[in-house]
């Protein structure tokens, strides 16, 4: 059901929304109440465990109250998820457990959640075709296994789940800042309190509650505490992505839940920043060189696939080099890589010149410096190198190396820089979302420090399962897959509590 392109609207600018209640809603604890579930956050997860949700109370014939809230304006929600193209990778549960072993043999990865990411996978995607929301298949930057994404990309996305929800009658509230969760004496979950824009407190009743409003990718005090000196500069690699504050992982933690996964790592891709289009990667550097403001060559470019080297680039650049920009540099040859061109999304043309004299001037990079780097670079790339084939293939490491010598290597694609004109992009880290957050099962419960948290669910990148590298093209398929488990998790915890 996957493969193809069906007919899809084009996305709206701005989500369907009830405007944020500027009253205070005080929670009714009579017996005869409406069960209630609020769900924080209106991306993909959140909106996801909304209509799951919805479905799975309508499956046991219950009724409860279903909201949806966001810190964010109407037209403007969504965090990350709007600006991104919500690339997929999907295949067999049996090929996507192979592509996770190198993820999940890390002792500090849990397993389980990576088995249910790769068995639910297709199912989820093949759900929100049942939804209405149709997929393309698309070459996937220069890898060689293509990706699915909804048609629209992640705008259509929120589009189509926003609107399935509303069919179900699910409340969606925004300009409401989520801060805290009332429980009772027993420990039972209560009410959502937060405040509107106009600072007004709001409590919302809730029996239980889904957490799925991002990582702290937008939040730079976390960001400088748990990345590092330099790390609040971090440029987010859309607007959506400056609004992930991590309150969610406060609450949770005000709550007693653990926390899990990497707080200094963070998924970040190049990007340009002469740019405003979001998400303005420039990922073809494995195939030139890439230096600073110095002029010199700081790393190795063709140290893997660009989606197994982007993360380390991107943090090299920040937090290695001066004034933390790098120039991505490339003679004619590019022409030669197929496909180049969906490897870049910056709206922005390089800069071009005849001469490296003129790039370097362009650039405002030492042009002396920069001579010597690109002719030693020259210098020992060796003409032919053996056990390699003919061509220049992108999609696989080459072993096509700099010759001994270089004080830098490079390890694959190494090509002479030699033929006119000669281009230029600037890079800078752009970053994504952070590794670290909440402790969940494999069934989206939130862990505390003696099991999971009563009425307590969290999804997508709030949660902390990744360490060392995120595995490409699972951000929003994660978010899908753990927002239906989140969403009908809840339900079945509000319709067996007893009142």
């Amino acid at each position: 059901m996957i493969a193809g392109r069906a007919g899809f609207p084009k996305p709206a600018t701005g989500l369907p929304h009830e405007t944020s209640r500027r009253e205070t809603i005080t929670p009714d604890m009579t017996d005869d109440r409406p069960r209630a579930l609020v769900i924080a956050g209106q991306g993909c997860a959140g909106l996801t465990a909304a209509v799951a949700a919805a479905e799975r109370a309508r499956e046991r014939g219950c009724r409860v109250d279903i909201t949806v809230v966001d810190r964010a304006p109407a037209g403007r929600t969504g965090g990350g998820t709007r600006f991104s193209p919500a690339n997929m990778r999907l295949g067999s549960a049996a090929a996507m457990a192979r592509d996770f072993q190198a993820i999940t043999a890390d002792p500090r990865c849990d397993p389980a959640y990576f088995a249910t990411l790769a068995r639910d996978a297709r199912p989820a995607v093949e759900w929100l075709q049942g939804l209405g929301i149709a997929f393309e298949e698309v070459p996937y930057y220069l890898a060689a296994t293509p990706r699915h994404r909804p048609v629209g990309g992640g705008a259509a996305l929120l589009e189509g789940l926003a609107q399935a929800a509303l069919r179900e009658g699910v409340r969606l509230v925004c300009d409401f800042e989520a801060r805290a969760i009332a429980r009772d004496a027993s420990g039972a979950i209560t009410a959502l309190a937060g405040s509107t824009a106009a600072g007004a407190g709001v409590t919302i009743a809730a029996d239980a509650v889904v957490l799925a409003c991002g990582s702290f990718a937008g939040n730079a005090a976390m960001l400088e505490r748990h990345l590092g000196p330099g790390a609040a500069s971090l440029r987010p690699i859309s607007p959506g992505t400056a609004a992930n504050t991590g309150a969610g992982i406060a609450i949770a933690q005000a709550l007693g839940a653990a926390l899990s996964g990497d707080f200094a790592g963070m998924h970040a891709e190049p990007v340009d920043p002469r740019a405003r289009n979001p998400a303005a990667v420039v990922l073809v550097y494995p195939y030139g060189i890439l230096v600073d403001r110095t002029g010199r060559r700081f790393l190795d470019e063709g140290a893997g696939l660009v989606h197994d080297t982007w993360e380390e680039v991107s943090r090299r650049i920040h937090f290695d080099t001066p004034g933390g920009v790098a120039y991505a540099v490339f003679d004619a040859g590019l022409d030669d890589v197929a496909g180049y061109r969906r490897a870049i999304r910056s709206e922005c043309p390089p800069h071009t010149a005849d001469s490296l004299t003129a790039l370097a001037r362009l650039l405002d990079v030492p042009a002396d410096a920069f001579a010597a780097t690109v002719a030693g670079f020259n210098a020992h790339v060796p003409s032919h190198v053996p056990g390699t084939t003919a061509g220049f293939d992108p999609t696989r490491c080459d072993g096509r190396a700099t010759g001994p010598g270089l004080n830098i290597a490079k390890s694959n694609w190494a090509r002479r820089i030699e033929r006119p004109p000669f281009r230029a992009w600037p890079v800078v880290c752009g970053i994504a979302y952070t590794f670290g957050g909440v402790s969940t099962t494999a069934t989206a419960e939130v862990l505390g420090s003696h099991g999971a948290i009563a009425g307590l669910y969290a999804a997508g990148e709030i949660t902390g399962h990744f360490h060392g590298r995120a595995p490409n093209a699972v951000s929003i398929l994660r978010a899908v897959v753990f927002g239906r488990i989140a969403g009908r998790a809840g339900i079945d915890r509000v319709a067996t509590q007893r009142w």
